[in-house]
């Protein structure tokens, strides 16, 4: 069992693809606060300990933190998106500000938000260096990198733009994690759940299967459904011999012909974004898709929170860590 040393208070925490990864990387959650209700729901089924909140991060009072080592949080990415409109701070959405009103009241040791690739275009330069100058008119040191996921073992590209900011002391011992030699690829990772029903063309489809996956999409309550993202998005993922045109309810039986091509199925999709099998989801099929295809990949989480821990000096941590 991890030794959570660390505090941590997280916004827009999603269905815990952040939150434990961050559990793993040694910060026991303060709180966690998730507006979806299906999401939330999710949190208190798998840590039943924590406090999670349902509710708009609008209303968190973060002086009730004051002094807690981390806040982070998965900042909603329709905003930066390229599947949106690209409207910044101009869309309703944008919780940055609201990130930014915590840290003021909280002042915590450091902090980690994560976004969309998007957010590093050109077309929000000014945004991000209004983020990155009021936090530092509060005595931060800050730094943006933008991560593959696949650098860290998940099977999917998964680009994140993730920022980092610290007080200089802390911050000058922190290191960007690196990234892992050979990350796993689709076949591999889902060989075992695509045999688990006697289909006799597992072991094919997993050589066939030979690579990085795309991003998955998510999508969102208005747009998108339990499929795996737009036309570009499938036929990369029929490059891999998956369906993605929508989401099976089980995996393929033994009647299935040998060259058939799957659908992968929630559990699947959870895997792919580097859940861990005992993380469990609550909610109707297509709640469940969205909760797992809009997480931060719990291994990404974990190698820049224990970037963090380091940072911060929690050794006793990472030492419990690291013999796990």
């Amino acid at each position: 069992m991890v030794s959570n040393d660390l505090s941590v208070l997280e916004i827009c925490a999603g269905a815990g693809g952040q939150s434990s990864g961050l559990e793993r990387a040694g910060f026991g959650h303060s709180l966690a606060v998730e507006i979806d209700v299906d999401a939330a729901q999710t949190l208190r089924a798998n840590r039943p300990q924590w406090d999670v909140r349902t509710d708009d991060v609008r209303n968190i009072n973060g002086r009730e933190f004051r002094g807690i080592d981390l806040i982070a949080g998965g900042v909603p990415c329709p905003p930066f998106s390229v599947a949106g409109k690209q409207l910044g701070p101009s869309d309703e959405r944008d919780l940055f500000p609201e990130a930014l009103r915590l840290v003021r009241e909280a002042r915590p040791a450091a902090v980690m938000l994560e976004n969309v690739k998007g957010l590093a275009s050109a077309r929000f330069a000014t945004y991000r260096a209004s983020i990155l100058s009021e936090l530092e008119s509060m005595g931060y040191a800050t730094s943006w990198q933008l991560l593959y996921s696949s650098e860290f073992g998940v099977p999917q590209l998964r680009p994140r733009f993730i920022l980092v900011a610290m007080k200089s002391r802390q911050f000058k011992k922190f290191e960007w994690p690196g990234a892992v030699p050979t990350p796993p690829v689709v076949g591999e990772t889902l060989r075992t759940l695509m045999a688990a029903n006697g289909w006799q063309g597992a072991e094919a489809w997993a050589r066939r299967a030979n690579g990085i996956a795309p991003t998955i999409v998510g999508g969102s309550k208005k747009h998108g459904g339990a499929d795996l993202g737009p036309t570009r998005a499938r036929s990369a993922w029929l490059q891999l011999s998956v369906d993605g045109r929508g989401i099976a309810d089980e995996a393929p039986d033994s009647n299935a012909p040998l060259d058939f091509i799957p659908k992968l199925t929630n559990e699947m999709v959870a895997r792919i974004q580097g859940f861990d099998p005992s993380w469990k989801f609550v909610g109707r099929k297509t709640s469940v898709y969205r909760q797992i295809g809009n997480a931060f990949p719990p291994p990404v989480a974990t190698g820049v929170g224990r970037a963090i821990a380091t940072a911060l000096g929690a050794v006793s941590s990472l030492r419990t860590l690291n013999a796990a």
